[in-house]
């Protein structure tokens, strides 16, 4: 179970795929956050998840919020993946799993090469607590993006 509604959103400090320090708490007091949780870079689900987002940018940046993605792939594999798909979303490494581990989205053993992220999404308000939360029934299943936009919406 991913952490919940009301719970104070875990920090981290993690390195974007252009190796550029991506911290939660710079959103602080500013923005909101819709924080994905994405199992594998160069996968199908993924890359339509990731260009979907990107497509629809202008949407979440209409509801103050910036979009950032973690995986638990080396920070030049999300840069690779971002340059030949064109995903224009902050891509964060979590290579250590940490970050996974404090959200509780840990997918074990995804297809036998070991734990990745479940596909996961939240929606973190300037204050730093989460006001949705949702890991979804099987890595192949999208979150609720709805529900999602409508939460940043009662958030302006």
């Amino acid at each position: 179970m991913p952490i919940a509604v009301g719970t104070k959103a875990p920090d981290f400090a993690l390195k974007s795929s252009k190796m550029t320090d991506v911290k939660l708490s710079n959103n602080f007091g500013k923005k909101n956050t819709v924080l994905l949780f994405f199992p594998a870079a160069f996968t199908g689900v993924c890359t339509k998840e990731m260009c979907d987002i990107t497509a629809g940018l202008n949407a979440y940046s209409g509801l103050n919020a910036d979009v950032i993605a973690v995986s638990v792939d080396t920070p030049f594999a999300q840069d690779a993946w971002a340059q030949k798909e064109k995903i224009g979303i902050t891509l964060a490494s979590d290579l250590n799993k940490d970050t996974i581990k404090k959200y509780d989205v840990v997918f074990p053993m995804l297809a036998g090469v070991g734990d990745t992220a479940a596909r996961a999404a939240f929606v973190i308000d300037k204050n730093g607590i989460v006001q949705y939360s949702e890991q979804t029934p099987t890595p192949k299943d999208l979150p609720n993006f709805d529900k999602v936009k409508e939460t940043l919406a009662k958030l302006k």
